[in-house]
C-alpha cells in the first residue's frame, strides 16, 4: 500500500505561543483547521504526551464527513507537536505521523508541518489543497491583534 507525504511551510507574523497554542485548544482547532466547506466538532483533547484527541469534519453541503483520532507523541512547548492521526472510516486504513514545528524569526514563527502516511486513497494534491486552505485560517486567527 503505498501512502503519500505532504510538507508545508508558512512565516506567521506572530509568536510560536500563539500558533503552539492554536494547534492544541479545542476552540482554536475548530475554527482554524477545517478546510473550506467544512465544519469541525472537536470532542476530545488530551494535550499532553500520551494524550490523545477525537474530532470529526462535517460536508456543510451534504451533511457527509469523517471522524479520525490520535495520540500525542511529543510536545515541546511552543516548539514541536508530533502526533498520530488514524481515520476511523476502514477505506483510509493505517497511521499518519503530523510534525509541527515552529520556530521564532525577525517577522513571527516559521511553520513546518509534515504529515507522513496519508491513506493512498486520498490524493495528495487534495490533501495540499485542504491544508493550504486551513493554514489561511490559522493565520486570519493567529495573526489578529485585538485590543482588550
Amino acid at each position: 500500500m503505498t501512502t503519500g507525504t505532504i510538507r508545508l511551510h508558512r512565516v506567521l507574523r506572530c509568536t510560536p505561543e500563539r500558533v503552539y497554542r492554536a494547534f492544541l485548544d479545542p476552540d482554536a482547532i475548530a475554527k482554524w483547521m477545517p478546510p473550506n466547506g467544512f465544519t469541525c466538532k472537536v470532542h476530545q483533547l488530551e494535550a499532553k504526551v500520551g494524550g490523545s484527541y477525537r474530532m470529526s469534519f462535517t460536508n456543510f453541503s451534504s451533511g457527509g464527513g469523517h471522524s479520525f483520532g490520535g495520540e500525542y507523541l511529543e510536545l515541546v512547548p511552543n516548539e514541536l507537536i508530533r502526533h498520530t492521526d488514524r481515520f476511523d472510516d476502514p477505506n483510509l486504513p493505517g497511521v499518519m505521523v503530523t510534525t509541527v514545528t515552529l520556530r521564532p524569526v525577525v517577522c513571527g514563527t516559521e511553520l513546518t508541518v509534515v504529515q507522513e502516511g496519508v491513506p493512498e486513497a486520498i490524493p495528495v494534491e487534495a490533501c495540499y489543497l485542504g491544508w493550504q486552505e486551513s493554514l489561511t485560517l490559522l493565520a486570519l486567527l493567529v495573526e489578529a491583534e485585538i485590543p482588550g
